[in-house]
């Protein structure tokens, strides 16, 4: 459905993006993945025609974004862009005008997006009054009011609660059930894992990788050892592989882990450390970026 094809994107002395290729399939859940500053919502922006101005070409259905091609495309910023002085249903009210929606199917289309994003039962409400969570979902259905068949979501779930991100996960699953194409850029991982099928790892405006996820996992994806105790040395553990830490413990990555798990627990029992934890961890995401990196992902 979209196709990126060898974009560069500069500020001034500085390479936003640097040669980016990327091919989108429809139906599909597509993750940007990176930390801030890694190129996603230039990257965005770009697909948007926000930004304009750069090398390499972009393509939807095999053709150069027009305005009216536009008009399939449903954008989310990560900025909230609401007007908070008046009501959900104004808000979608106008939104849907600016894709010459009228009428009765302007109004028809309110009341569907409403349900879709859980707010219909405060449709009349002002939007100041409302949750975090809700200017989230009211802020997604501001982009689905022209049905668009590909939804660009960047950083939707930041700041929210847990009820709001879930019911986010559901409206995403729902899309997808309806052929529609998404695009989510985030740089929590585990939302990507869950959420997408395919995935392309931004970092420092380079694209490092990209691919369906099953298949990078089974690439790219080390066993690793989740290690808590008290004064076990991170030297020792260096000896059998890569070492990070985690909340107050180590994961240790190493193609050898049940030798490894072995050694660790004769040396924690030869020297009387205490274990607080130790097991197998199923290869993530993460542990992928971690690989390809040599480091966490950042904030």
């Amino acid at each position: 459905m979209l196709t990126i094809n060898n974009v560069t994107k500069h500020y001034d002395k500085t390479e936003a993006l640097k040669h980016v290729s990327i091919t989108i399939p429809g139906g599909a859940c597509y993750g940007l993945v990176g930390p801030n500053g890694a190129g996603k919502s230039t990257l965005i922006k770009m697909i948007t025609s926000i930004i304009r101005d750069y090398k390499g070409k972009i393509e939807f259905n095999e053709k150069r974004i027009t305005d009216k091609t536009k008009q399939k495309l449903g954008y989310v910023p990560q900025d909230i862009i609401l007007e908070e002085d008046i009501s959900a249903f104004s808000n979608l009210q106008l939104f849907g005008r600016l894709y010459n929606l009228k009428g009765n199917s302007l109004n028809q289309r309110i009341k569907e997006v409403l349900a879709l994003i859980g707010l219909s039962e405060r449709g009349k409400d002002k939007v100041f009054a409302f949750s975090g969570g809700m200017k989230r979902r009211l802020n997604i259905g501001c982009a689905l009011m022209h049905n668009p068949d590909l939804i660009i979501m960047d950083e939707p779930t930041v700041g929210i609660d847990p009820q709001s991100r879930k019911y986010i996960f559901k409206m995403i699953e729902d899309l997808k059930t309806a052929g529609k194409t998404v695009i989510y850029a985030s740089h929590y991982m585990e939302e990507v894992e869950k959420l997408c099928d395919y995935v392309a790892f931004l970092d420092r405006g380079e694209m490092i990788e990209n691919g369906a996820i099953s298949e990078l996992l089974q690439q790219y994806a080390v066993p690793s050892i989740y290690v808590k105790g008290s004064g076990i040395p991170q030297d020792k553990l260096e000896q059998y592989g890569t070492v990070s830490q985690e909340d107050g413990a180590f994961i240790l990555y190493t193609e050898k882990a049940l030798e490894a798990m072995e050694h660790i627990i004769s040396y924690c029992r030869e020297n009387r450390l205490d274990v607080e934890r130790m097991e197998l961890v199923h290869p993530r995401l993460e542990d992928v970026f971690f690989r390809l990196t040599g480091s966490n992902l950042r904030d």
